[in-house]
C-alpha cells in the first residue's frame, strides 16, 4: 500500500526571552521519498543558542541536498552532519564572542525505512498507533540515572540537576552522537521529534495518546503546546516539535 506523509513543525517561545530553538522538516530536493527532520535546542545565554541552532539547521539543510540515497548511507548524512555543525557552531564562538551550544535529534526518513540520530536531550519518540516503538534516552545526568536503574523517569522529570546535560554540539569534546533505525514502516506510524520543552510535561504514553487520536499532525502539534503552555505555568521553555505521520496514499 503507498503511504503519504502528514507533517508538521510547530514551535512556540514559551515564557523565555526568545525562541532559541530551530525545527524544520526538508524534503529532498530531487524527491525520491526522501525527507529530512530536525530539531535543534539552542544554548548559551542571549543569541548564543540561537546561532547553534541556526547552523545545525543550515548545515543538515546543505547535506540533504547532496545525499544520494542510492550511493550513500543514511547514518554517514546524519553523523556528518552534526559532526560538521559541530565544528562551525566552535568556530562561531570566537566570530561572535558568545558560547553557543546545542542539542539535536535528526530523522531521515526513506521509502520504507527511518534513521535517526540524537545528541542532548532532544528527543525523537516512534509511535505504531498509540504505542511506543522507541523513544531515544537523553544524554543527561539524570538520563543516565534513569538507565542505570537508580531512579524513575517520573523521578527524573523534577530531580534538581536534570537541566545538566553530558554532551552537546559546541563544546570542547566531541559530541556523543546516538544513531537508530526502523524497517518495514507501515500507516500509522507516526515520529515526533522535540526539545525538552514539551517532552517534560507528558509521560510516553501520554504523547501517544494525543498523537493516535488526533485528525492531523498539525491538530496534534496545537494539543500538546496547548497543554505543554498550560502546564508550564508562567515558567515554560522553548518548545519545538517536528511530527512525521505516515498515512495510506489514496488511490489515483
Amino acid at each position: 500500500m503507498p503511504i503519504t506523509i502528514d507533517a508538521c513543525v510547530a514551535q512556540h517561545q514559551g515564557d523565555r526571552r526568545e525562541q532559541q530553538d530551530r525545527a524544520a522538516i526538508m524534503p529532498h530536493p530531487k524527491g525520491g521519498g526522501v525527507t529530512l527532520a530536525v530539531v535543534a535546542d539552542g544554548m548559551g545565554g542571549h543569541a548564543g543558542g540561537v546561532i547553534a541552532a541556526r547552523q545545525v539547521i543550515h548545515t543538515a539543510r546543505n547535506n540533504l541536498e547532496g545525499f544520494s540515497a542510492r550511493t550513500e548511507s543514511a547514518r554517514v548524512l546524519l553523523e556528518s552532519s552534526i559532526n560538521e555543525a559541530h565544528m562551525l557552531i566552535k568556530t562561531s564562538r570566537f566570530i561572535n564572542e558568545k558560547d553557543p551550544h546545542s542539542t539535536v535529534v535528526m530523522l531521515l526518513l526513506q521509502p520504507g525505512k527511518a534513521s535517526w540520530a540524537h545528541c542532548g536531550d532532544s528527543r525523537i519518540y516512534h509511535f505504531r498507533g498509540e504505542n511506543l516503538v522507541f523513544r531515544s534516552t537523553d544524554h543527561s545526568y539524570v538520563g543516565q540515572l534513569v538507565v542505570q536503574g537508580r531512579i524513575t523517569s517520573e523521578q527524573a522529570l523534577v530531580h534538581p540537576n536534570r537541566n545538566i546535560l553530558l554532551t552537546s554540539l559546541g563544546g570542547v569534546e566531541a559530541p556523543k552522537i546516538a544513531f537508530g533505525e526502523a524497517d518495514g514502516l507501515q500507516a500509522g506510524d507516526t515520529f515526533l521529534l522535540c526539545s525538552d520543552g514539551l517532552w517534560a510535561y507528558f509521560s510516553d504514553q501520554e504523547l501517544g495518546w494525543v498523537i493516535n487520536g488526533s485528525t492531523s499532525a498539525r491538530e496534534a502539534s496545537e494539543l500538546l503546546i496547548g497543554r505543554a503552555r498550560a502546564l508550564g505555568s508562567g515558567d515554560g521553555d522553548n518548545i519545538s516539535i517536528a511530527i512525521l505521520k505516515l498515512l495510506e496514499a489514496p488511490l489515483a
